[in-house]
């Protein structure tokens, strides 16, 4: 499972999401993007500053 934090990129913002793959994270993360930080253009080097904050998340054992 992979991991992003927005506030890892844009200060003081609380949202994350995880996702089996990095390419669901960065479309999640650049529509995030364009829908709450109002980023009408997502420029390459944007896509590139998510993909670098990306790490892998803590597995939690099933109940």
């Amino acid at each position: 499972m992979r991991l992003f934090e927005c506030g890892t990129l844009v200060p003081g913002c609380d949202w994350h999401t995880r996702a089996d793959n990095d390419a669901e994270v960065v479309r999640r993360a650049v529509d995030h993007l364009r829908q709450t930080h109002g980023e009408a253009m997502i420029r390459e080097t944007m896509v590139n500053n998510i993909k670098a904050r990306i790490r892998d998340a803590a597995v939690e054992p099933a109940a």
